[in-house]
């Protein structure tokens, strides 16, 4: 189950219930087969991301001591990286109809292009993520291009609040990946990946984290005072228990991976609860 990961999942399932609520609250319905769909899509997608990079991770020997890596339980590389291909022709497979049935490549494109970066983030000969680079693409991929999809999948439009939300969406997500590099710093740096955390060390990269919890949350007051955003957007503020447990917990134990290993999943929560929450509030903002 560590392997698998089931809360990481979150990741894939937020910007589309996002970026699908504002969409709901501009034009005031929702296709609600579109919505599982690209759910269902986007959680293959993401499963096909996991499993190709633990194969790609193993042929670099940075996950040598990593448990919890499919190919380390296994074994059996090659297996692993024609399920994460099944996943990801059936990812596709989904978005090919939902283009298909709208008689517009749009979400196609977008969609393509998020794997494309996606597949640049680990897999060779790019390996971007080795560079330090891992944060921007996630950003872009799971932030910008997914919240926007699935906006224009179900308004065929697009919009400012959405591009506002996108941003939001994605520094939570980048979040997450820059936490996972705390307690596999020596790893990485050992195998030649320099991670913002390997670049900056453990103590200036902690020091960060509480910064980029308060631009997430910063950017939501920002644009409800703006009136980008509905105030019941506000509601994504349930995030913030989580980004103070975070930013205290790599602040005190940085340079203690044993003691921070789970820091990634309680970023993963920060990422639930605000995703969850601001696309509750727009959609309340359209029933009230």
């Amino acid at each position: 189950m560590a392997a698998l990961k089931p809360p990481i999942y979150s990741v894939a399932i937020m910007p589309i219930w996002v970026g699908s609520a504002i969409a709901y609250a501009q034009v005031g319905a929702m296709d609600v087969e579109i919505l599982l769909v690209f759910l269902g899509a986007a959680v293959c997608l993401l499963a096909w991301v996991n499993l190709s990079n633990d194969v790609f991770d193993a042929q670099t020997g940075v996950d040598k001591n990593k448990l919890h890596s499919l190919v380390n339980l296994t074994g059996k590389p090659a297996q692993v990286f024609w399920v994460g291909n099944a996943f990801l022709a059936l990812g596709l497979a989904g978005i090919l109809w939902l283009s298909w049935r709208q008689g517009d490549p749009t979400v196609l494109l977008l969609v393509l292009l998020a794997c494309g970066l996606g597949y640049a983030y680990q897999g060779p000969p790019l390996r971007l993520g080795y560079q330090g680079l891992g944060e921007i693409l996630c950003f872009l991929s799971f932030g910008p291009l997914a919240v926007l999809a699935a906006h224009y999948s179900q308004s065929r439009t697009w919009s400012l609040p959405a591009l506002a939300a996108s941003v939001v969406v994605g520094i939570a997500t980048s979040l997450i990946l820059f936490c996972s590099h705390f307690h596999q710093v020596e790893d990485d740096r050992a195998a030649g990946k320099r991670s913002p955390v390997v670049r900056l060390g453990t103590r200036r990269s902690a020091r960060l984290v509480p910064w980029i919890c308060g631009s997430v949350f910063g950017l939501l007051l920002l644009f409800v005072g703006l009136g980008i955003f509905p105030a019941w957007t506000l509601l994504g503020c349930a995030g913030i228990p989580s980004a103070v447990r975070l930013s205290r917990l790599l602040g005190t134990y940085h340079d203690q991976p044993q003691r921070i290993s789970h820091s990634k999943f309680i970023a993963v929560g920060l990422h639930f609860w605000l995703g969850l929450f601001l696309g509750l509030g727009f959609i309340l903002s359209r029933l009230g």
